[in-house]
């Protein structure tokens, strides 16, 4: 077998090796997904992914349950969503662009895995030969020139909306990445000082440092995360800090007493923007007060609530519809244009014994193509917190 290996044509190994990397890295993409949803939905108080089954296997007892319920067929049911996906074209954006933008972010992200090194095989003379696309003696180099260029993909995702509030956040987002990268290289430093040593031939291929780790002895074979624990410290808040960033963005959510200042802010500037002729909002009280104001009597608002958790009988352009969404007249969503906005509530898809049925069998249907539709208070089933009334 490793004569038959060792014949093959260089461009024929290559290309072996590279789907072997696809054939691997996919499957792990997708279970890294999966595993999100799952203690995303547990620390929500959610069942999450559990419907996927395999017919071949649904007939076996109990383990069928148990796989069903632990949601592993959605890794085969997601990865032939992804191929048959239909992958629809905005008509306001940039369409060179925002075709271009998710091509750059992954070509980096497969090109820095050829310098990385999956295991080693001994030839017939006895050399070691790291098992790796390309040992490259400038591996790190090649790391991090090469996956620094995925910084272009947000800059050019949020220009290719032909909006300032997306183009905005891309900007933020790779000035975020490229603060990163600093304190990240500064962690992986030490470890190609330590491999070459005085004496030694210079490197900075990455398999070097695991044939490093392997060496007999505690200086040669031991993991460089106990070897040198402030570099890996480092790189740990750096990963954790990149997250930190958005997080913070949390903090105003409980720092005022009525409506979630980030939901506010994005229902503002999303009528504000889209300036829609109508809207329709289902669960209003404080809500109906940002969308009055942003509409700034442009535009009507039909509430549709019961008993709304505010006063909003005084607001400019503001009809209320004192009744369940149930018993709401069809008509208002039939009378629906490109253009208009739906306004939901989460309580109202979130909570058991919720209209979710309702809105996704009766009312959704109803809108035609180019309707809006928003989302606000994601934080349900939780209760608000007690400074909000």
């Amino acid at each position: 077998m490793l004569d038959l290996w060792n014949n093959l044509h260089p461009l024929v190994q290559g290309l072996i090796k590279g789907l072997a990397v696809i054939l691997v890295i996919f499957p792990l993409a997708g279970a890294s997904s999966l595993a999100e949803r799952k203690v995303s939905a547990w620390m929500q108080g959610r069942p999450g992914p559990n419907r996927a089954m395999v017919p071949w296997i649904a007939w076996i007892p109990f383990l069928s349950t148990f796989l069903r319920r632990l949601g592993l067929f959605h890794l085969l049911a997601d990865g032939g969503k992804l191929l048959f996906k239909e992958e629809p074209l905005p008509g306001h954006v940039n369409k060179l662009y925002f075709i271009l933008a998710p091509v750059i972010a992954m070509m980096p992200a497969f090109t820095t895995v050829t310098v990385v090194p999956f295991g080693a095989y001994l030839t017939g003379s006895g050399e070691m030969v790291p098992l790796m696309l390309a040992n490259v003696d400038v591996g790190l180099l090649a790391v991090f020139a090469v996956s620094s260029l995925g910084v272009y993909s947000l800059i050019l995702a949020g220009w290719a909306s032909n909006s300032k509030y997306p183009f905005l956040g891309g900007v933020r987002a790779s000035a975020q990445l490229i603060s990163y990268e600093l304190s990240m290289t500064l962690s992986v430093v030490p470890v190609f000082l330590w491999i070459n040593a005085p004496g030694t031939a210079g490197t900075m291929s990455l398999a070097r440092v695991v044939e490093f780790q392997s060496q007999p002895g505690f200086w040669g074979g031991t993991w460089f995360v106990f070897l040198m624990p402030v570099s890996a410290f480092t790189a740990m808040i750096d990963l954790l800090d990149a997250h930190a960033a958005e997080l913070e963005r949390l903090g105003p959510l409980l720092d005022q007493a009525w409506f979630p200042s980030l939901d506010a802010a994005m229902g503002y500037v999303l009528v504000r923007e889209r300036k829609p002729r109508h809207i329709i909002e289902i669960g209003s009280g404080h809500s109906t007060r940002v969308l009055a104001k942003a509409s700034a009597g442009l535009g009507e608002i039909t509430a549709i609530d019961p008993a709304p958790r505010a006063d909003i009988a005084g607001l400019p352009g503001v009809t209320i519809v004192p009744s369940t969404l149930q018993a709401a007249p069809a008509s208002l969503f039939d009378a629906m244009l490109p253009g208009d906005m739906l306004f939901i509530d989460s309580s109202h898809i979130l909570m058991p014994g919720s209209d979710v049925d309702f809105l996704f069998n009766r009312v959704l249907p109803r809108l035609p193509t180019g309707a809006l539709v928003h989302i606000h208070d994601i934080y349900l089933p939780f209760d608000y917190p007690a400074m909000w009334g």
